[in-house]
Protein backbone atom coordinates (compact mmCIF):
# COMPACT_ATOMS: atom_id res chain seq x y z
CA UNK A 1 0.00 0.00 0.00
CA UNK A 2 2.90 2.36 -0.52
CA UNK A 3 4.72 3.66 -3.55
CA UNK A 4 8.22 2.29 -3.93
CA UNK A 5 9.62 4.96 -6.23
CA UNK A 6 12.92 6.48 -5.17
CA UNK A 7 14.28 9.86 -6.21
CA UNK A 8 18.04 10.06 -6.24
CA UNK A 9 19.78 13.11 -4.78
CA UNK A 10 23.29 11.80 -5.12
CA UNK A 11 25.58 10.15 -7.61
CA UNK A 12 27.80 8.90 -4.82
CA UNK A 13 29.24 5.44 -4.54
CA UNK A 14 26.87 4.76 -1.63
CA UNK A 15 23.84 5.67 -3.70
CA UNK A 16 25.00 3.40 -6.52
CA UNK A 17 25.64 0.58 -4.07
CA UNK A 18 22.11 0.93 -2.69
CA UNK A 19 20.61 0.85 -6.17
CA UNK A 20 22.67 -2.20 -7.07
CA UNK A 21 21.49 -4.00 -3.92
CA UNK A 22 17.84 -3.24 -4.66
CA UNK A 23 18.29 -4.38 -8.24
CA UNK A 24 20.00 -7.60 -7.10
CA UNK A 25 17.15 -8.36 -4.71
CA UNK A 26 14.60 -7.68 -7.42
CA UNK A 27 12.80 -4.86 -5.67
CA UNK A 28 10.37 -2.92 -7.84
CA UNK A 29 11.79 0.33 -6.46
CA UNK A 30 12.89 2.59 -9.30
CA UNK A 31 14.67 5.92 -9.64
CA UNK A 32 12.04 8.59 -10.24
CA UNK A 33 11.14 12.13 -9.18
CA UNK A 34 9.92 12.35 -5.60
CA UNK A 35 6.33 13.23 -4.81
CA UNK A 36 5.26 16.21 -2.77
CA UNK A 37 5.66 14.13 0.35
CA UNK A 38 8.63 11.84 0.78
CA UNK A 39 10.92 10.15 3.26
CA UNK A 40 14.57 11.04 2.88
CA UNK A 41 17.11 8.24 2.61
CA UNK A 42 20.14 9.43 4.55
CA UNK A 43 23.16 7.24 5.16
CA UNK A 44 24.91 7.66 8.52
CA UNK A 45 28.14 6.57 6.80
CA UNK A 46 28.60 9.99 5.21
CA UNK A 47 25.60 11.92 6.57
CA UNK A 48 24.36 12.71 3.08
CA UNK A 49 20.87 12.31 1.63
CA UNK A 50 21.04 9.59 -1.03
CA UNK A 51 17.48 9.96 -2.24
CA UNK A 52 13.89 9.79 -1.09
CA UNK A 53 11.04 7.31 -0.98
CA UNK A 54 7.67 8.69 -1.93
CA UNK A 55 5.17 8.66 0.90
CA UNK A 56 1.55 9.37 0.00
CA UNK A 57 0.09 7.63 3.03
CA UNK A 58 -2.68 8.97 5.21
CA UNK A 59 -4.76 7.42 7.95
CA UNK A 60 -7.30 6.56 5.22
CA UNK A 61 -4.74 4.42 3.37
CA UNK A 62 -3.81 2.73 6.64
CA UNK A 63 -7.49 1.85 6.93
CA UNK A 64 -7.35 0.32 3.44
CA UNK A 65 -4.25 -1.67 4.36
CA UNK A 66 -5.89 -3.07 7.48
CA UNK A 67 -8.99 -3.90 5.44
CA UNK A 68 -6.89 -5.97 3.03
CA UNK A 69 -5.20 -7.77 5.94
CA UNK A 70 -8.57 -8.48 7.56
CA UNK A 71 -9.93 -9.95 4.33
CA UNK A 72 -6.85 -12.14 3.88
CA UNK A 73 -7.18 -13.35 7.49
CA UNK A 74 -10.62 -14.84 6.78
CA UNK A 75 -9.10 -17.45 4.49
CA UNK A 76 -5.49 -17.59 5.75
CA UNK A 77 -6.55 -18.75 9.22
CA UNK A 78 -8.13 -21.84 7.65
CA UNK A 79 -4.96 -22.87 5.80
CA UNK A 80 -3.17 -25.70 7.65
CA UNK A 81 -0.22 -24.39 9.66
CA UNK A 82 2.39 -26.55 7.85
CA UNK A 83 1.15 -25.09 4.56
CA UNK A 84 1.41 -21.58 6.00
CA UNK A 85 4.98 -22.48 6.92
CA UNK A 86 5.80 -22.81 3.23
CA UNK A 87 5.77 -19.01 2.89
CA UNK A 88 8.46 -18.75 5.53
CA UNK A 89 10.43 -21.65 4.08
CA UNK A 90 10.59 -19.82 0.74
CA UNK A 91 11.45 -16.56 2.51
CA UNK A 92 14.41 -18.32 4.13
CA UNK A 93 15.56 -19.42 0.67
CA UNK A 94 15.24 -15.87 -0.68
CA UNK A 95 17.20 -14.49 2.26
CA UNK A 96 20.01 -16.98 1.74
CA UNK A 97 20.22 -16.06 -1.92
CA UNK A 98 20.23 -12.31 -1.27
CA UNK A 99 22.02 -12.16 2.07
CA UNK A 100 24.88 -9.98 0.82
CA UNK A 101 22.63 -7.48 -0.96
CA UNK A 102 20.32 -7.04 2.03
CA UNK A 103 23.35 -6.68 4.30
CA UNK A 104 24.57 -3.91 1.97
CA UNK A 105 21.35 -2.00 2.59
CA UNK A 106 21.58 -2.54 6.35
CA UNK A 107 25.09 -1.10 6.27
CA UNK A 108 24.10 1.86 4.14
CA UNK A 109 21.03 2.81 6.16
CA UNK A 110 22.19 1.95 9.70
CA UNK A 111 26.00 2.13 9.50
CA UNK A 112 26.71 -1.35 10.88
CA UNK A 113 30.03 -3.03 10.28
CA UNK A 114 29.93 -5.88 7.76
CA UNK A 115 29.84 -8.78 10.21
CA UNK A 116 26.97 -7.22 12.16
CA UNK A 117 24.99 -6.48 9.00
CA UNK A 118 25.45 -10.05 7.79
CA UNK A 119 24.59 -11.25 11.29
CA UNK A 120 21.29 -9.39 11.18
CA UNK A 121 20.27 -11.10 7.94
CA UNK A 122 21.43 -14.43 9.38
CA UNK A 123 19.11 -13.76 12.31
CA UNK A 124 16.25 -13.47 9.81
CA UNK A 125 17.27 -16.80 8.28
CA UNK A 126 17.46 -18.41 11.71
CA UNK A 127 13.96 -17.28 12.73
CA UNK A 128 12.62 -18.54 9.39
CA UNK A 129 14.09 -21.98 10.11
CA UNK A 130 12.63 -21.87 13.61
CA UNK A 131 9.18 -20.83 12.37
CA UNK A 132 9.05 -23.49 9.64
CA UNK A 133 9.62 -26.18 12.25
CA UNK A 134 7.16 -24.47 14.56
CA UNK A 135 4.44 -24.67 11.89
CA UNK A 136 4.23 -28.41 12.62
CA UNK A 137 4.32 -27.97 16.40
CA UNK A 138 1.61 -25.46 17.32
CA UNK A 139 0.56 -27.79 20.08
CA UNK A 140 -2.15 -27.62 22.73
CA UNK A 141 -2.97 -29.77 25.75
CA UNK A 142 -5.20 -32.66 26.72
CA UNK A 143 -6.43 -32.17 30.29
CA UNK A 144 -8.00 -34.73 32.61
CA UNK A 145 -11.73 -34.09 33.02
CA UNK A 146 -13.55 -34.79 36.29
CA UNK A 147 -16.62 -35.90 34.33
CA UNK A 148 -16.88 -39.39 32.81
CA UNK A 149 -16.65 -39.69 29.02
CA UNK A 150 -15.63 -36.07 28.61
CA UNK A 151 -12.50 -34.80 26.92
CA UNK A 152 -11.02 -31.49 28.01
CA UNK A 153 -8.52 -29.94 25.61
CA UNK A 154 -6.77 -26.65 24.97
CA UNK A 155 -5.96 -25.49 21.43
CA UNK A 156 -4.51 -22.40 19.83
CA UNK A 157 -6.25 -20.56 16.98
CA UNK A 158 -5.06 -17.76 14.67
CA UNK A 159 -5.50 -14.32 16.23
CA UNK A 160 -5.92 -11.76 13.43
CA UNK A 161 -3.91 -9.08 11.62
CA UNK A 162 -0.64 -8.20 13.37
CA UNK A 163 0.89 -4.72 13.24
CA UNK A 164 4.67 -4.43 13.56
CA UNK A 165 6.39 -1.12 14.34
CA UNK A 166 10.17 -1.57 14.11
CA UNK A 167 13.12 0.65 15.03
CA UNK A 168 16.14 1.71 12.97
CA UNK A 169 18.83 -0.24 14.82
CA UNK A 170 17.62 -3.68 13.71
CA UNK A 171 15.67 -2.66 10.62
CA UNK A 172 14.85 -6.17 9.39
CA UNK A 173 15.63 -8.76 12.08
CA UNK A 174 12.96 -7.60 14.54
CA UNK A 175 10.38 -7.51 11.75
CA UNK A 176 11.35 -11.10 10.92
CA UNK A 177 10.95 -12.19 14.56
CA UNK A 178 7.35 -11.06 14.37
CA UNK A 179 6.42 -11.77 10.77
CA UNK A 180 7.79 -15.32 10.62
CA UNK A 181 5.84 -16.35 13.71
CA UNK A 182 2.70 -14.39 12.83
CA UNK A 183 2.42 -15.86 9.33
CA UNK A 184 2.79 -19.50 10.44
CA UNK A 185 0.31 -18.77 13.24
CA UNK A 186 -2.24 -17.67 10.63
CA UNK A 187 -1.96 -13.89 10.91
CA UNK A 188 -1.35 -11.38 8.08
CA UNK A 189 1.24 -8.68 8.90
CA UNK A 190 1.23 -4.90 8.50
CA UNK A 191 4.70 -3.40 8.92
CA UNK A 192 5.57 0.18 9.75
CA UNK A 193 9.38 0.36 9.56
CA UNK A 194 11.48 3.22 10.85
CA UNK A 195 11.51 6.27 8.62
CA UNK A 196 15.31 6.04 8.80
CA UNK A 197 15.43 2.66 7.02
CA UNK A 198 12.95 2.60 4.11
CA UNK A 199 15.24 0.82 1.64
CA UNK A 200 15.71 -2.28 3.79
CA UNK A 201 11.92 -2.41 4.23
CA UNK A 202 11.28 -2.17 0.49
CA UNK A 203 13.85 -4.87 -0.23
CA UNK A 204 12.50 -7.21 2.46
CA UNK A 205 8.94 -6.70 1.24
CA UNK A 206 10.02 -7.69 -2.27
CA UNK A 207 11.51 -10.91 -0.88
CA UNK A 208 8.46 -11.85 1.19
CA UNK A 209 6.12 -11.16 -1.74
CA UNK A 210 8.16 -13.51 -3.93
CA UNK A 211 8.07 -16.09 -1.15
CA UNK A 212 4.28 -15.75 -0.96
CA UNK A 213 3.93 -16.27 -4.71
CA UNK A 214 6.18 -19.34 -4.59
CA UNK A 215 4.10 -20.80 -1.76
CA UNK A 216 0.75 -19.98 -3.37
CA UNK A 217 -0.14 -17.57 -0.59
CA UNK A 218 -1.78 -14.12 -0.90
CA UNK A 219 0.79 -11.65 -2.15
CA UNK A 220 -0.28 -9.12 0.48
CA UNK A 221 0.22 -11.52 3.40
CA UNK A 222 2.72 -8.89 4.55
CA UNK A 223 2.16 -5.22 3.70
CA UNK A 224 4.38 -2.23 4.46
CA UNK A 225 3.34 1.32 5.32
CA UNK A 226 5.69 4.27 5.70
CA UNK A 227 4.97 7.39 7.67
CA UNK A 228 5.31 9.39 10.85
CA UNK A 229 3.94 8.73 14.33
CA UNK A 230 0.40 9.34 13.08
CA UNK A 231 0.61 6.19 10.97
CA UNK A 232 1.71 4.19 13.99
CA UNK A 233 -1.07 5.75 16.03
CA UNK A 234 -3.62 4.72 13.39
CA UNK A 235 -2.41 1.12 13.59
CA UNK A 236 -2.58 1.21 17.38
CA UNK A 237 -6.13 2.55 17.35
CA UNK A 238 -7.59 0.18 14.73
CA UNK A 239 -9.65 -2.50 16.49
CA UNK A 240 -9.04 -4.91 13.61
CA UNK A 241 -5.31 -5.06 14.41
CA UNK A 242 -5.47 -7.88 16.92
CA UNK A 243 -1.85 -7.54 18.06
CA UNK A 244 0.54 -4.62 17.83
CA UNK A 245 4.23 -5.37 18.31
CA UNK A 246 6.15 -2.14 18.84
CA UNK A 247 9.90 -1.71 19.28
CA UNK A 248 11.31 1.65 20.30
CA UNK A 249 11.67 4.06 23.18
CA UNK A 250 9.82 3.89 26.47
CA UNK A 251 8.20 7.20 25.49
CA UNK A 252 6.77 5.56 22.38
CA UNK A 253 5.51 2.64 24.45
CA UNK A 254 3.71 4.96 26.83
CA UNK A 255 1.86 6.46 23.86
CA UNK A 256 1.01 3.16 22.15
CA UNK A 257 0.11 0.86 25.04
CA UNK A 258 -2.89 2.78 26.46
CA UNK A 259 -4.43 3.14 23.00
CA UNK A 260 -4.22 -0.60 22.31
CA UNK A 261 -5.38 -1.48 25.83
CA UNK A 262 -8.36 0.89 25.60
CA UNK A 263 -9.78 -1.23 22.78
CA UNK A 264 -8.79 -4.48 24.55
CA UNK A 265 -6.21 -5.30 21.91
CA UNK A 266 -2.92 -7.07 22.59
CA UNK A 267 0.53 -5.53 22.47
CA UNK A 268 4.12 -6.74 22.54
CA UNK A 269 6.36 -3.93 23.73
CA UNK A 270 10.15 -3.99 23.34
CA UNK A 271 11.23 -0.67 24.82
CA UNK A 272 14.22 0.84 26.61
CA UNK A 273 17.16 -1.02 28.07
CA UNK A 274 19.79 0.11 30.57
CA UNK A 275 21.78 -3.06 30.82
CA UNK A 276 24.46 -3.83 33.38
CA UNK A 277 27.22 -6.36 33.93
CA UNK A 278 28.61 -7.32 37.31
CA UNK A 279 32.34 -8.09 37.44
CA UNK A 280 32.89 -10.30 40.49
CA UNK A 281 36.21 -10.79 42.32
CA UNK A 282 36.62 -14.22 40.69
CA UNK A 283 35.89 -13.03 37.14
CA UNK A 284 38.10 -14.15 34.25
CA UNK A 285 39.12 -10.67 33.09
CA UNK A 286 40.41 -11.81 29.70
CA UNK A 287 36.91 -13.09 29.01
CA UNK A 288 35.18 -10.15 30.67
CA UNK A 289 37.06 -7.41 28.83
CA UNK A 290 36.20 -8.94 25.45
CA UNK A 291 32.56 -9.29 26.46
CA UNK A 292 32.41 -5.77 27.88
CA UNK A 293 33.97 -4.16 24.82
CA UNK A 294 31.67 -5.80 22.28
CA UNK A 295 28.53 -5.33 24.38
CA UNK A 296 29.25 -1.66 25.08
CA UNK A 297 30.77 -0.52 21.76
CA UNK A 298 29.20 -2.85 19.20
CA UNK A 299 26.75 -1.19 16.79
CA UNK A 300 28.10 2.10 18.19
CA UNK A 301 26.10 1.48 21.36
CA UNK A 302 22.82 1.46 19.45
CA UNK A 303 21.39 -1.86 20.58
CA UNK A 304 18.59 -2.21 23.10
CA UNK A 305 20.85 -4.78 24.79
CA UNK A 306 23.96 -2.56 24.75
CA UNK A 307 25.99 -2.67 27.97
CA UNK A 308 25.58 0.72 29.64
CA UNK A 309 26.51 0.10 33.30
CA UNK A 310 29.51 -1.83 34.62
CA UNK A 311 29.47 -2.79 38.31
CA UNK A 312 32.93 -3.92 39.41
CA UNK A 313 34.02 -5.28 42.78
CA UNK A 314 36.13 -2.69 44.57
CA UNK A 315 39.12 -5.06 44.61
CA UNK A 316 39.27 -5.12 40.80
CA UNK A 317 37.87 -1.83 39.59
CA UNK A 318 41.21 -0.13 38.91
CA UNK A 319 42.41 -3.09 36.86
CA UNK A 320 39.13 -3.34 34.96
CA UNK A 321 39.10 0.38 34.16
CA UNK A 322 42.68 0.19 32.93
CA UNK A 323 42.08 -2.84 30.71
CA UNK A 324 38.77 -1.65 29.26
CA UNK A 325 40.26 1.79 28.65
CA UNK A 326 43.13 0.19 26.74
CA UNK A 327 40.68 -1.87 24.68
CA UNK A 328 38.63 1.25 23.92
CA UNK A 329 41.72 3.14 22.78
CA UNK A 330 42.45 0.33 20.32
CA UNK A 331 38.96 0.28 18.79
CA UNK A 332 38.99 1.12 15.11
CA UNK A 333 36.29 3.76 14.54
CA UNK A 334 35.40 4.71 10.99
CA UNK A 335 33.64 3.85 7.76
CA UNK A 336 31.82 0.54 8.36
CA UNK A 337 32.41 -0.48 4.77
CA UNK A 338 36.11 -0.86 5.61
CA UNK A 339 37.00 -4.40 6.61
CA UNK A 340 39.06 -3.41 9.66
CA UNK A 341 36.44 -1.09 11.23
CA UNK A 342 34.89 -2.21 14.53
CA UNK A 343 32.74 0.83 15.38
CA UNK A 344 30.73 2.69 12.77
CA UNK A 345 28.74 5.93 13.05
CA UNK A 346 25.81 6.96 15.19
CA UNK A 347 22.60 7.08 13.21
CA UNK A 348 22.52 10.90 12.96
CA UNK A 349 23.54 14.18 14.53
CA UNK A 350 20.68 14.10 17.02
CA UNK A 351 22.10 10.89 18.50
CA UNK A 352 25.51 12.55 18.81
CA UNK A 353 23.96 15.57 20.54
CA UNK A 354 22.15 13.26 22.99
CA UNK A 355 25.42 11.48 23.74
CA UNK A 356 27.35 14.69 24.37
CA UNK A 357 24.53 16.00 26.58
CA UNK A 358 24.58 12.78 28.65
CA UNK A 359 28.38 12.98 29.03
CA UNK A 360 28.10 16.59 30.22
CA UNK A 361 25.47 15.59 32.78
CA UNK A 362 27.59 12.65 33.95
CA UNK A 363 30.60 14.89 34.60
CA UNK A 364 28.36 17.38 36.42
CA UNK A 365 27.12 14.49 38.57
CA UNK A 366 30.64 13.48 39.60
CA UNK A 367 31.76 11.35 36.67
CA UNK A 368 35.30 11.15 35.33
CA UNK A 369 35.90 10.43 31.64
CA UNK A 370 38.68 7.86 31.43
CA UNK A 371 38.44 6.94 27.72
CA UNK A 372 36.84 8.15 24.52
CA UNK A 373 33.81 10.46 24.30
CA UNK A 374 35.21 12.80 21.67
CA UNK A 375 33.91 13.09 18.15
CA UNK A 376 36.00 11.02 15.75
CA UNK A 377 37.49 13.13 12.96
CA UNK A 378 36.25 12.05 9.52
CA UNK A 379 37.39 14.61 6.94
CA UNK A 380 35.73 12.73 4.09
CA UNK A 381 32.35 12.66 5.89
CA UNK A 382 31.95 15.90 7.87
CA UNK A 383 28.17 15.49 8.16
CA UNK A 384 28.42 12.02 9.69
CA UNK A 385 28.30 11.37 13.47
CA UNK A 386 31.37 9.29 14.28
CA UNK A 387 32.42 9.21 17.92
CA UNK A 388 34.80 7.27 20.11
CA UNK A 389 32.94 5.12 22.71
CA UNK A 390 33.05 6.74 26.14
CA UNK A 391 34.12 5.12 29.41
CA UNK A 392 33.06 7.15 32.46
CA UNK A 393 33.84 6.27 36.05
CA UNK A 394 31.08 7.22 38.50
CA UNK A 395 31.07 7.28 42.29
CA UNK A 396 27.40 6.33 42.41
CA UNK A 397 24.39 5.59 40.22
CA UNK A 398 23.10 9.09 39.46
CA UNK A 399 20.06 10.21 37.46
CA UNK A 400 21.87 10.17 34.11
CA UNK A 401 23.23 6.67 34.76
CA UNK A 402 19.68 5.44 35.36
CA UNK A 403 18.60 6.98 32.04
CA UNK A 404 19.14 5.13 28.78
CA UNK A 405 21.19 7.10 26.25
CA UNK A 406 21.21 5.35 22.87
CA UNK A 407 24.92 5.79 22.27
CA UNK A 408 28.23 4.15 23.31
CA UNK A 409 28.54 5.40 26.90
CA UNK A 410 29.65 2.93 29.57
CA UNK A 411 29.38 4.02 33.20
CA UNK A 412 31.67 2.18 35.65
CA UNK A 413 30.90 1.93 39.37
CA UNK A 414 32.29 -0.11 42.25
CA UNK A 415 30.56 -2.29 44.81
CA UNK A 416 31.69 -3.98 47.99
CA UNK A 417 29.17 -6.78 48.63
CA UNK A 418 27.21 -8.96 46.26
CA UNK A 419 23.92 -7.78 47.78
CA UNK A 420 24.97 -4.22 47.01
CA UNK A 421 25.79 -5.17 43.42
CA UNK A 422 22.35 -6.72 42.92
CA UNK A 423 20.69 -3.68 44.49
CA UNK A 424 22.51 -1.23 42.20
CA UNK A 425 21.91 -3.49 39.23
CA UNK A 426 18.13 -3.57 39.74
CA UNK A 427 17.74 0.08 40.77
CA UNK A 428 16.87 1.43 37.32
CA UNK A 429 13.47 1.70 35.56
CA UNK A 430 14.48 -0.61 32.70
CA UNK A 431 14.74 -4.40 32.82
CA UNK A 432 15.88 -5.90 29.54
CA UNK A 433 19.29 -7.65 29.62
CA UNK A 434 21.89 -8.33 32.29
CA UNK A 435 25.06 -10.30 32.86
CA UNK A 436 27.62 -11.34 35.41
CA UNK A 437 31.23 -12.43 35.01
CA UNK A 438 32.15 -14.82 37.79
CA UNK A 439 33.63 -18.26 38.38
CA UNK A 440 31.83 -18.51 41.74
CA UNK A 441 28.93 -20.93 41.30
CA UNK A 442 27.00 -19.41 44.19
CA UNK A 443 27.14 -15.92 42.66
CA UNK A 444 26.10 -17.24 39.25
CA UNK A 445 23.15 -19.11 40.71
CA UNK A 446 22.11 -16.17 42.88
CA UNK A 447 22.25 -13.81 39.89
CA UNK A 448 19.86 -16.02 37.91
CA UNK A 449 17.52 -16.72 40.85
CA UNK A 450 14.33 -15.01 41.98
CA UNK A 451 16.26 -12.52 44.16
CA UNK A 452 18.93 -11.82 41.55
CA UNK A 453 18.66 -9.96 38.23
CA UNK A 454 15.17 -8.54 37.61
CA UNK A 455 15.66 -8.49 33.82
CA UNK A 456 14.10 -10.60 31.11
CA UNK A 457 17.56 -11.80 30.05
CA UNK A 458 20.26 -12.89 32.51
CA UNK A 459 23.62 -14.11 31.21
CA UNK A 460 26.61 -15.64 32.98
CA UNK A 461 30.13 -15.10 31.60
CA UNK A 462 28.89 -13.43 28.43
CA UNK A 463 27.79 -9.83 27.94
CA UNK A 464 24.14 -8.76 27.78
CA UNK A 465 24.24 -8.09 24.03
CA UNK A 466 23.68 -10.70 21.34
CA UNK A 467 20.70 -13.02 21.80
CA UNK A 468 20.01 -16.28 19.98
CA UNK A 469 16.60 -16.70 18.36
CA UNK A 470 15.91 -19.95 20.25
CA UNK A 471 15.13 -18.10 23.48
CA UNK A 472 12.29 -15.67 24.08
CA UNK A 473 13.53 -12.07 23.84
CA UNK A 474 12.18 -9.24 25.98
CA UNK A 475 12.30 -7.51 29.32
CA UNK A 476 10.45 -6.29 32.38
CA UNK A 477 9.53 -2.95 33.99
CA UNK A 478 9.81 -0.05 31.52
CA UNK A 479 11.13 -2.42 28.86
CA UNK A 480 7.48 -3.35 28.38
CA UNK A 481 7.16 -7.01 29.32
CA UNK A 482 6.85 -8.31 25.76
CA UNK A 483 8.46 -11.47 24.40
CA UNK A 484 9.45 -12.16 20.80
CA UNK A 485 11.46 -14.70 18.80
CA UNK A 486 11.93 -18.20 20.27
CA UNK A 487 10.63 -20.47 23.01
CA UNK A 488 6.85 -20.14 23.33
CA UNK A 489 6.68 -16.51 22.12
CA UNK A 490 4.46 -17.82 19.30
CA UNK A 491 1.52 -17.97 21.70
CA UNK A 492 1.22 -14.18 21.66
CA UNK A 493 0.17 -14.42 18.00
CA UNK A 494 -2.64 -16.89 18.69
CA UNK A 495 -5.74 -17.12 20.87
CA UNK A 496 -6.21 -19.87 23.42
CA UNK A 497 -9.38 -21.94 23.28
CA UNK A 498 -10.47 -24.44 25.96
CA UNK A 499 -12.75 -27.16 24.61
CA UNK A 500 -14.91 -29.68 26.46
CA UNK A 501 -16.29 -32.56 24.41
CA UNK A 502 -18.99 -34.82 25.87
CA UNK A 503 -19.10 -38.20 24.15
CA UNK A 504 -21.57 -39.78 26.61
CA UNK A 505 -25.40 -39.82 26.65
CA UNK A 506 -25.45 -38.12 30.07
CA UNK A 507 -25.05 -34.49 31.10
CA UNK A 508 -23.11 -34.41 34.38
CA UNK A 509 -22.22 -30.92 35.57
CA UNK A 510 -18.86 -29.88 36.97
CA UNK A 511 -18.27 -29.58 40.71
CA UNK A 512 -21.15 -32.02 41.36
CA UNK A 513 -23.84 -29.42 40.60
CA UNK A 514 -27.31 -30.95 40.11
CA UNK A 515 -29.88 -29.08 38.06
CA UNK A 516 -32.80 -31.38 37.26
Amino acid sequence: MTSSSIATHSNSELCQRAQDALRSIGSSATIAPAGQTSISVRSPINGEILGSVSNELTEATVDQTVTIASEIFQSWRCVPAPVRGEVIRHLGIELRQHKDALADLVQIEVGKIRSEALGEVQEMIDICDFAVGLSRQLHGLTIASERPQHRLTETWQPLGPVGVISAFNFPVAVWAWNAALAIVCGDPVIWKPSDLTPLTALATTALVRRAAVAAGAPIDICQVVFGDANIGAALAADHRVALLSATGSTRMGRAVAPVVAARFGRSILELGGNNAAIIAPSADLDLAVRGITFSAAGTAGQRCTTLRRLLVHESRIDEVCERVSKAYNNLRVGNPLSADTLVGPLINGAALDAMQSAIAQATQQGGEIIAGSQRHATPDAPQAAYVRPALIRMTQQTAIVATETFAPILYVMSYSTFDQAISIHNDVPQGLASSIFTTDMREAERFTSANGSDCGIANVNIGPSGAEIGGAFGGEKETGGGRESGSDAWRAYMRRQTQTINYSDQLPLAQGVIFE
